[in-house]
């Protein structure tokens, strides 16, 4: 089937018309001028291959890199596939489980399904004979049901529909990321205290004539830590990195949590700092900014030489004050793993605690496999997942119990079980 073989005789400009209005429910800006740039440069590409139709509107309609996968899933459900209304129904309806296996939503097939029924949904049973519609009563068992927040909490954030990631991203401003002083050698005069101030006392007793009628007392300084974030921003993490950003921005913003400063980097082929972006208090001017900062956002990964980078030029700037680094990425890199090793290695003994994010943590079956996940394994503090609101939520925990270590000890002995089956042993 090709694009020539949708309903035509003036239907088309029509068809693009209603394509848009999908598009723009699941979340893309779209308005009246594009839909009539679209039809312009499809009467100039022309719609024989259904490839050129495909990119003539995206061409178009996507303007942001995060806007590609709810574009291909649209364009696939609204062009491509005869089926996609029971498709989509089944993305939107309750499932029973039997004996076939169930199928999850892909990224954003969720917002594509929401944003082209528009609300839609099945048809009521037919009320037995002789009931009317006022007599039937509904009855719900619900002691065994989890409220709405709570399973929003603990969704994945690739599944998420357009309505429940505006409601996560509310919840993710309201998250905080608390964290202990860091006492200092530096002393500090104070009313009372275990340090005796022998120079202080002194002084004291040379105004009273030589006679010390009191003792001054020291305490230890406190200061507060710098937060560091180092987010990849790949294909493979795009839509996790945006979710995690609007946790980060909330922290910037939000006073009385402790951190000195917070600084931001983002990284796909190469590194980019948004720390200055972030200090916007709207979250999507914000991000907006550091999207347009990063130009290898939705790109690939370039691990190794990214953390080579910081360490060179930013890491004696915004680590020398014992500060904690979050580490944002899925770990997949195909760039020298010695190289990732080794720079992960200086990365870790420049901060006082490295906390490693990777959203593949999510699957009950995760294991070690991949070479960069493997180098940077060992030389992280605690290894914990970021895939939903509740994964952020317990970051605080982690940061302030350093015998916190998540899923590191667990994987590390899957390392060691490997290495030792592959020698022999």
């Amino acid at each position: 089937m090709t694009v020539a073989d949708l309903p035509a005789e003036g239907k088309l400009a029509r068809n693009i018309t209603h394509f848009a209005r999908a598009l723009r429910r699941a979340g893309l800006p779209i308005g009246p001028g594009r839909v009539i740039e679209a039809v312009r440069a499809v009467e100039l590409a022309g719609f024989t291959e259904r490839e050129d139709f495909y990119w003539t509107l995206h061409a178009v309609f996507v303007s942001r890199p995060e806007e590609r996968a709810v574009f291909r899933q649209v364009f696939r459900l609204y062009w491509r596939d005869p089926q996609f209304l029971e498709q989509m129904m089944s993305f939107l309806l309750p499932q029973v489980r039997g004996s076939q296996p169930e199928r999850a939503a892909d990224a954003a097939e969720k917002r594509a399904a929401e944003a082209l029924l528009d609300g839609a949904g099945p048809e009521p049973p037919p009320l037995p004979e002789g009931m009317e519609q006022d007599d039937a009563q509904i009855e719900i068992d619900a002691t065994a049901t989890a409220s709405a927040e709570e399973r929003l909490k603990t969704l994945d954030f690739e599944l998420m529909s357009v309505a429940e990631m505006a409601e996560a991203k509310r919840m993710l401003a309201r998250l905080t990321l608390p964290v202990a002083p860091l006492t200092t050698r530096r002393l500090a005069a104070t009313a009372q205290g275990r340090l005796i101030d022998a120079r202080g006392s002194m002084r004291a007793a040379l105004r009273s004539g030589g006679e010390m009628l009191t003792l001054k007392h020291l305490k230890r300084r406190q200061r507060w830590p710098n937060l560091v974030v180092i987010c990849d921003i790949s294909g493979s993490m795009s839509q996790y990195s945006r979710m995690v950003l609007h946790f980060i921005h909330a922290v910037a913003n939000r006073k009385g949590q402790g951190w000195a400063r917070v600084h931001a980097f983002t990284f796909g082929t190469r590194l980019t700092n948004i720390t200055r972006h972030l200090r916007a208090r709207d979250v999507d001017l914000a991000l907006k900014a550091a999207g347009a900062e990063a130009q290898d956002w939705s790109g690939g990964t370039r691990i190794g030489a990214c953390l080579h980078a910081f360490n060179r030029d930013w890491s004696r700037r915004v680590l020398g004050q014992g500060a904690v680094v979050l580490l944002i990425t899925d770990g997949l890199d195909r760039d020298d793993a010695a190289l990732l090793a080794r720079e992960a290695e200086r990365l870790h003994l420049s901060a006082r605690r490295l906390v490693w994010i990777n959203p593949l943590l999510r699957w009950d079956g995760f294991a070690p496999r991949a070479a960069g996940i493997r180098a940077l394994l060992p030389h992280v503090d605690s290894f914990r997942a970021g895939h939903s609101v509740a994964s952020l939520e317990g970051l605080g925990r982690v940061i302030s119990d350093p015998g916190d270590g998540g899923e590191k000890a667990r994987l590390m002995r899957l390392m060691g079980d490997n290495r030792a089956g592959s020698i022999g042993v």
